[in-house]
C-alpha cells in the first residue's frame, strides 16, 4: 500500500501560530503545544492590560492636575476644581487639563480663578 501524505491545512495552521510566537524564547517559539498556550496567555494579558493602561493614564493625569493646582496661590484641591468645573459646565476632560497643567500653568491658574469667582 502506498504512503499517503497528510494535507497542508494543519501545517498552514501551525505555521501561522509559529509566526505569532516567533519572538518568544526557547520552547515557547518552537513547540506547537507550548506555542498555543503562550499565545492564549499573551492575548489574555494584552486584553487585561488595555483596560489597565486606561486606568493608569487617568491616575497620571489626576496626579499632574492636582500637583499644579496645589501650587496655585488660590489653593484648590483636585476634587474642588473638578466639582467647580462641572458646576460651571466647563467640559474639559482630565487629559486636556493635564496637558494644560504641563505646558501652560498660567492658563490653568486662570481657569481655576474664573471658576472660583
Amino acid at each position: 500500500m502506498t504512503r499517503i501524505k497528510r494535507g497542508y491545512i494543519a501545517r498552514r495552521r501551525r505555521t501561522k501560530i509559529r509566526l505569532f510566537a516567533s519572538t518568544f524564547r526557547g520552547a515557547h517559539s518552537r513547540l506547537t503545544r507550548t506555542i498555543t498556550q503562550q499565545k492564549i496567555r499573551a492575548l489574555v494579558s494584552a486584553h487585561r492590560d488595555r483596560g489597565r493602561q486606561k486606568r493608569d493614564f487617568r491616575r497620571l493625569w489626576i496626579t499632574r492636575i492636582n500637583a499644579v493646582i496645589r501650587d496655585n496661590k488660590v489653593y484648590l484641591s483636585y476634587s474642588r476644581l473638578i466639582n467647580n468645573l462641572y458646576k460651571r459646565q466647563l467640559l474639559l476632560n482630565r487629559k486636556i487639563l493635564a496637558q494644560i497643567a504641563i505646558l501652560n500653568k498660567n492658563c490653568l491658574y486662570m481657569i481655576s480663578n474664573e471658576i472660583i469667582k
